[in-house]
């Protein structure tokens, strides 16, 4: 399982960012692929996954009605689209894989990205 992420930043708050991560190696009929974040001092948390198979996906509470994620599957690529950023958004964000949505919630993480910074601050 590979995962390579691009796309962090810095922005102004309510500027948006669109994290892109492209998989390969996996193998199965269900999965799921999305984002992790870890802020300093803060545990690392599930922000965002979609399941490939099914296209459901999961959001954390506080990104909901920002945060929209996505997949191109000729590209093997996961897109995050991150919305009205807010500083509280500030943090590594980490493109993550698990072998089922349930699991990914669950911290059960099968492949980790290396990560990329996203700054928001005026």
């Amino acid at each position: 399982l590979q995962l390579a992420e691009s796309g962090g930043g810095m922005v102004q708050p309510g500027g948006s960012l669109k994290l892109s991560c492209t998989h390969s190696g996996f193998t199965g009929n269900y999965w799921a692929v999305g984002w992790f974040r870890q802020a300093p001092g803060k545990e690392r948390e599930p922000v965002s996954c979609i399941s490939p198979s099914d296209g459901s996906t999961y959001f954390v509470d506080s990104v909901k009605g920002r945060f929209t994620i996505s997949r191109d599957a000729a590209k093997s690529t996961v897109y995050l689209q991150m919305n009205s950023l807010q500083p509280e958004d500030t943090a590594t964000y980490y493109c993550a894989s698990a072998s089922h949505t349930a699991l990914f919630r669950q911290k059960v993480i099968d492949a980790w990205g290396q990560g990329t910074v996203v700054t928001v601050s005026s």
